[in-house]
């Protein structure tokens, strides 16, 4: 009995525009068939889903664990993504549990965390 991989299902409510923001942000997009288009970068991976009424969609949340946040967020700032897709990009910032992060919104409103581990967290 094993596992081999989990992957989240992203709602779009606009399909083209969506597919478009994830590929202008760095994502490789190998499939597109019957509503639903697979991305990945390096060996992280998602299905977004063609959900014109998405209604979650303002709730759902993934968190990207990245080796340069600082990098991901030069990238973002330099190809005005944000100021094109008309979404939220936060500064980068120091959490206090040892991760620098920064969170933008997709076009459909679903919230990317991007993180970067930087110290090691004891556990007390």
């Amino acid at each position: 009995m094993g596992s081999l991989e989990i992957k989240s299902i992203v709602p779009a409510r606009d399909f083209e525009r969506c597919k478009q923001f994830y590929q202008d942000l760095g994502f490789t997009m190998p499939s597109d068939d019957a509503g639903f288009a697979y991305f990945h970068h390096g060996d992280c991976s998602f299905l977004l889903q063609d959900v014109p009424e998405a209604t979650h969609a303002e709730s759902f949340m993934m968190h990207l664990l990245v080796t340069d946040v600082q990098g991901w967020h030069q990238h973002i700032l330099d190809t005005g993504i944000a100021e094109k897709y008309a979404v939220m990009l936060s500064d980068v910032t120091h959490q206090p549990w040892g991760m620098n992060d920064f969170v933008i919104y997709d076009p459909s409103g679903v919230l990317w965390h991007f993180s970067e581990n930087v110290e090691s967290v004891d556990s007390a």
